[in-house]
């Protein structure tokens, strides 16, 4: 997902962004040793916090903070970590890294597409950063893609310096929007054979919430897809500690909407959990894995890196404890009654 960036600026020992609730969710550490064990400067190293729960942190080694800033919408950040290379901050939360964002990406994007018979046009909610818009432009039959993400900030700053995605970002198939993806779908006269959303977690006062609502997916998203259509979502966390928290809300929710509903999971190492998916539609999900290697060979420009028809089939058969949830789930996510992953965004949504 990221590609080369600027040098990062002169930092001070510790860095902390607000997010006007009052919460430290980007917290930028540089430890001091203590003075009889002091190290050479160079031996000093910089940590990323985030936190995952009121007792719970997972800690990233950094190089550096390439950049840090607020727009109206949302903290945005990236950083050169150790370990995982290059990593986008939105909200405190983990979106994506250089080492790993393939397998968020081909698993959000490519099951759809594959699944459909005939896929041209797909409506992208959220995507700012580019890497789902250029994991569907690998489609061969795919015509015409619109990304439509509220952040124009974000855009702009993935646009530039993500590189990886720059044909993407140029391609003539691809048309981009700023603007609420609620609002812009509701408006718009096309329908779409794949609507995917690409959105961040849902957290209490973010801008994306009510994107997950059985009223946007009932009256807006359904109303939007062609015959044979398919809208697929990210889901959060999916974990065994952590299926509860929007996952198996957001799989009934979809299961009140559309006839066929299908989760499916990936271990996502810098998230350090698994992390779900799911596809809707109101026609069957029935193709068997020798059936999607076929598509991928004669659809797919390029090697995928982690799907493949094996992998797919056996993403969709959740451990126990995960399936048990899904089946008895019984909280349908409206705006008066959502689910939130911990945290808070930095501006409500009216």
């Amino acid at each position: 997902m990221v590609g080369a960036m600027p040098a990062a600026e002169a930092l001070p020992r510790e860095v902390t962004a607000g997010n006007g609730y009052g919460a430290k969710h980007l917290h930028l550490q540089l430890p001091t040793p203590p003075k009889q064990q002091q190290q050479p400067a160079e031996a000093e190293c910089r940590w990323y916090e985030e936190e995952i729960d009121d007792d719970l942190k997972l800690c990233y080694a950094l190089n550096s903070v390439l950049h840090r800033g607020a727009s109206k919408y949302q903290e945005i950040a990236l950083l050169d970590t150790k370990h995982f290379g290059k990593a986008l901050i939105i909200d405190g939360k983990m979106q994506s890294t250089e080492m790993d964002e393939f397998i968020y990406h081909e698993s959000l994007i490519h099951p759809p597409l594959l699944f459909h018979p005939n896929p041209k046009t797909v409506f992208i909610m959220g995507g700012g950063e580019g890497s789902a818009a250029r994991e569907v432009l690998r489609h061969k039959t795919v015509q015409r893609v619109v990304m439509c993400d509220i952040d124009q900030e974000v855009v702009d700053f993935c646009r530039t310096y993500l590189t990886v995605n720059r044909e993407a970002f140029s391609s003539d198939k691809l048309c981009l929007i700023i603007n609420d993806a609620r609002v812009e779908l509701e408006k718009s006269r096309e329908k779409f054979d794949v609507i995917v959303g690409d959105l961040s977690d849902p957290v209490e006062g973010g801008p994306c919430y009510q994107l997950y609502t059985k009223s946007f997916y009932e009256h807006i998203v359904k109303s939007k897809l062609n015959d044979h259509g398919i809208f697929v979502t990210q889901a959060g966390p999916a974990g065994v500690l952590t299926h509860k928290e929007v996952f198996s809300s957001i799989y009934n929710t979809l299961r009140h909407v559309f006839k066929y509903v299908k989760a499916y999971t990936a271990h996502v190492p810098s998230f350090a959990d698994t992390w779900g998916w799911v596809m809707a539609s109101d026609h069957p999900f029935d193709l068997n894995a020798q059936q999607i290697n076929e598509r991928i060979k004669h659809r797919i420009v390029g090697e995928l890196l982690y799907l493949s028809g094996e992998s797919l089939i056996s993403s969709t058969t959740l451990n126990k404890s995960v399936h048990q949830s899904l089946l008895n789930e019984t909280h349908v996510y409206t705006e008066d009654d959502a689910r939130f992953i911990y945290g808070h965004g930095r501006a409500c949504c009216a």
